[in-house]
């Protein structure tokens, strides 16, 4: 009798230790990936205190299931008070490489962009992976090869597993003759990557508003490259988004 409980107690010991370690390993898969509302798969990256998504996000409905237009039109682009998502060059093939780029209000939108379980980062978020890789290091944190960014991409290591892509962005306004007279361009393609933050950025003091939004940028030229988070993206601007773990 002694004998049988001991077997059934060992068996039982060996199954409960089988499905801990099985839990345990489903908890860590899942702690290294996320899952949008689309059913998009984004891998995670650790980089000192903070946990990135390393790639874009490439979401079209809000959290809550909601949609997200798209909007191809540079007119209607420029004058949308509401949040869109488009393609750089409206090209969908750019998506599956870049991600979407999304105006300021889809960033702002109380339906919420990112995933659940992460946010959009602040600049005190982006400053701190700057500070974490080295601000001479922007390298470290690029995809490297010649697929996306401009040859010979020699300064790219991606050490930090960052793995930034070069999407460009849309709404640089074009100079003419009558003054700014276009909105809805695409510019940068494969030179550098911009990423929404979610700080205020430029502000007029003679007419007391603010005059642009943060973005987190990086920028290469095949050979060198930088760092830079600008205060002037306007509204109506579209960059990429990369979400941080909460």
């Amino acid at each position: 009798m002694k004998k049988l409980i001991l077997s059934i107690l060992a068996s039982t010991f060996i199954l409960s230790c089988s499905n801990n370690s099985s839990s345990n390993n489903d908890n860590n898969t899942n702690s290294n990936s996320l899952t949008d509302i689309d059913g998009n798969v984004y891998q995670n990256v650790s980089i000192c205190s903070q946990t990135w998504m390393k790639s874009n996000l490439n979401v079209s409905h809000y959290r809550n299931g909601e949609i997200i237009p798209q909007v191809t039109d540079p007119t209607q682009w420029a004058n949308l008070t509401t949040g869109a998502w488009c393609y750089y060059n409206n090209d969908p093939a750019n998506g599956a490489i870049y991600g979407k780029l999304y105006n300021r209000y889809a960033i702002m939108d109380p339906r919420g962009l990112a995933p659940t379980g992460y946010h959009i980062p602040d600049v005190s978020e982006f400053n701190s992976l700057i500070n974490c890789v080295g601000i001479y290091s922007v390298g470290k944190v690029m995809e490297t090869g010649t697929a996306h960014w401009l040859s010979p991409n020699s300064i790219a290591t991606n050490e930090s597993g960052f793995t930034a892509v070069p999407g460009g962005y849309r709404g640089n306004q074009q100079s003419g003759p009558s003054g700014y007279i276009n909105s809805g361009i695409f510019r940068y393609i494969n030179e550098s990557g911009s990423w929404w933050t979610t700080s205020p950025g430029g502000f007029n003091t003679a007419t007391n508003q603010l005059t642009g939004y943060r973005a987190f940028s990086i920028q290469s030229d095949g050979i060198n490259g930088g760092f830079d988070i600008t205060p002037d993206f306007q509204m109506f601007f579209g960059a990429s988004v990369r979400c941080i773990k909460n």
